[in-house]
């Protein structure tokens, strides 16, 4: 079980490598996470993460209502981005200032709209950053589709079984996000090809046929047990049937 520098470290380095957020010296994250210095490294990461302004105020409110106090701690990070039994102890109403004190001056008289989103089953979770805090959703439902869909479904954790390895990259069996009949839902299995190392190295090491894991764009992130795919699949779930429900926010923050 790594600790929870290193695993902030997988899942934050995707977006990260494409310049959506974090600091850039993107470099720095996969290096770290190949390096066998891990007191003087994990220090590090911990600096590189405070400038993941996306990340970081959920991380922080996730350690503070639950009284654990460290951001990194393994926990905290493995709540936002698989999900586990910390999220639901995250009072609605903390959550929901957090959010106000994060967006509200950017967004204006859109704020009313954004708060909507928030039900009493809400939680923390990267998930429902990416369905309900960005701007996709209310774009697919204006009528863009295709660049929408498909960033939605590259910024959400994904779950997937690898298939086959090869060289730097892995073919990866998964179900992805469509569009249908105005609502957003997992569609039927199918697979791609993603990367698995690359300059600087990989981030989980050896992975082979038949592993569990997890995607974050076009990396495998993470190998994972069954019961944190279904962790990952549940609040994913929990927060489309949320967003199916509800008219979502059309302005969004772009980046965060």
């Amino acid at each position: 079980m790594i600790n929870g520098p290193l695993l902030f470290a997988r899942y934050a380095f995707p977006p990260n490598e494409l310049g959506y957020c974090g600091p850039d010296d993107w470099a720095s994250l996969v290096e770290y996470a190949n390096s066998p210095d891990r007191p003087a490294v994990d220090g590090d990461i911990r600096r590189l993460g405070r400038a993941f302004d996306g990340a970081m105020p959920y991380l922080e409110l996730i350690a503070e209502t639950t009284g654990i106090g460290d951001p990194f701690d393994r926990r905290v990070v493995h709540a936002y981005w698989v999900g586990n039994p910390l999220l639901d102890q995250v009072p609605l109403l903390d959550f929901g200032n957090s959010l106000r004190d994060r967006f509200h001056g950017r967004m204006g008289a859109e704020w009313i709209d954004f708060t909507d989103q928030l039900t009493s089953t809400s939680v923390p979770h990267h998930s429902f950053h990416v369905l309900s805090v960005y701007p996709w959703v209310g774009l697919l439902r204006a009528g863009q589709t295709d660049i929408s869909l498909q960033i939605l479904d590259r910024c959400r954790i994904r779950t997937g079984t690898v298939v086959e390895v090869f060289d730097d990259f892995a073919a990866v069996n998964f179900r992805p996000l469509v569009w249908q009949d105005q609502t957003l839902v997992l569609g039927r299995e199918e697979s791609e090809v993603v990367r698995l190392a690359g300059e600087f190295g990989s981030l989980v090491g050896d992975v082979a046929a038949g592993d569990l894991v997890a995607l974050h764009w076009d990396w495998i992130c993470d190998k994972i047990t069954v019961d944190e795919a279904r962790a990952i699949d549940g609040y994913l779930g929990r927060h489309l049937s949320e967003l199916n429900l509800s008219e979502p926010n059309l302005a969004g923050i772009e980046s965060v």
